[in-house]
């Protein structure tokens, strides 16, 4: 069954010549003119009275457009993920700008790198905020997202970050998310497991020194009980011992652990299975959303990722994608992950909640932040990422939590 966005001017953007990018920039799909005709025709259709006509023409006479920015890291270790946030939303914003706009508004896209740096993530911010942002899509990882959030609560501009999923990524009022907290994906990852019957003796390896997978941990640790699963091994390291798992896996080896879970970003995860595969230990491996990216680890053999299973809304394999993915992989040269259809599912939750609120280029950043707070309670979404999506006034959204395994080098949804 295809999602209830996906729809919505596919065709066209297939028309386009684009490449990914690594860096900042920004992009909007029609010039000024464009944009007052298309603001025009959209007000026109959405109904045939004088006043939307009039609307629509002062809208053509000011070229006046929504201005959404989004915040990720599009360099270093954690690029994968901010480029696949930065590419999923602006595919996004391509297809609604054919598609009318907003409101009968076009939408200008500005994407900027944080390198997954707090202080750079908040510079970035500043960057936008020059621009002048209206609505923020970010940011990307959570340590950045919380540094963020705290901004765009003093300046009240809404936010939604699509993959923030530390618990503080969205402690201000002004904040949602698209993707499950930490908490939320380490109760569904025991559950999952407890339910399905994967294994009764897990170990366990996680990174002390981020909230992400700490938060997950915590979580997970304490619903295992539930399930009646017991942990045998529990090994912490940090961004400093990243490099060497040996004695983590030796331990969950000798305790017996017939599943390993790792509540890890990718990274770590490809050099965990590959050190596994060494020493000849063969678990069953179980991860979350951040393990979304391992097969595209560089020099990584992704043979020893075979039967690993992780937590995830979305796989490009899954028959209700394959018009996102054909479109993603034309306009950007890859194939899209998890975090390109959270970044997608947001800028069509803000394109929802806009008119459900009937918001205007011309509001301030404050009046559109209260009025997109009060929508977003309001609104239903079919998502890549979930059907029938709804958002709770404190930022949660409710969906249901879905696994993939991975078989002969691709995702198979279970």
């Amino acid at each position: 069954m295809k999602k209830r966005y996906l729809s919505l001017g596919l065709a066209a953007v297939m028309a386009f010549s684009l490449t990914a990018c690594g860096g900042s920039g920004s992009s909007s799909s029609e010039s000024s003119a464009d944009s007052a005709d298309t603001a025009t025709e959209a007000s026109e259709e959405a109904g045939d009275t004088e006043e939307a006509e009039k609307a629509g023409d002062s809208a053509a006479a000011e070229g006046a457009t929504f201005k959404i920015g989004a915040i990720g890291p599009s360099t270093g270790a954690a690029a994968a993920y901010g480029i696949a946030v930065q590419n999923g939303a602006d595919l996004a914003v391509k297809e609604i700008n054919e598609a009318g706009g907003i409101n009968g508004y076009q939408v200008e896209y500005n994407f900027q790198d944080d390198e997954n740096d707090t202080e750079k993530a908040v510079s970035a911010y500043n960057t936008l905020k020059d621009w002048g942002m209206q609505m923020l899509v970010g940011t990307t990882t959570s340590n950045p997202c919380i540094a963020v959030v705290a901004e765009t609560a003093i300046d009240n501009m809404f936010q939604i970050t699509p993959s923030g999923s530390a618990v503080e990524s969205i402690s201000e009022p002004n904040a949602f998310r698209v993707c499950f907290s930490d908490p939320d994906q380490g109760r569904a990852s025991a559950q999952y497991i407890g339910e399905h019957g994967l294994a009764t003796k897990i170990g366990v390896i996680y990174d002390s020194s981020t909230e992400y997978s700490t938060g997950i941990y915590e979580s997970f640790e304490e619903e295992a009980a539930n399930q009646g699963l017991e942990i045998v091994a529990a090994g912490a390291f940090t961004a400093d011992t990243n490099t060497d798992f040996t004695v983590q896996l030796t331990e969950c080896r000798d305790a017996g652990a017939e599943l390993v879970f790792l509540p890890i970003y990718y990274s770590e995860a490809s050099t965990i299975l590959k050190q596994a595969n060494d020493m000849g230990y063969a678990p069953q491996f179980f991860g979350c959303d951040g393990m979304d990216g391992i097969l595209t680890v560089e020099n990584f053999d992704t043979s020893l990722a075979e039967g690993l299973m992780l937590l995830t809304p979305f796989s490009a394999d899954e028959e209700g994608s394959q018009e996102f993915v054909a479109a993603y992989e034309e306009a950007y040269g890859m194939e899209p992950i998890q975090f390109a259809a959270d970044a997608y599912d947001a800028v069509y939750a803000i394109k929802a909640a806009a008119e459900q609120a009937d918001i205007n280029p011309d509001m301030s950043v404050s009046d559109i932040c209260e009025a997109m707070k009060t929508a977003m309670t309001e609104i239903t979404i079919d998502g890549l990422t979930g059907e029938g999506m709804t958002w709770t006034e404190d930022g949660e959204p409710h969906k249901e939590p879905k696994a993939v395994k991975i078989v002969n080098g691709v995702y198979e949804m279970q």
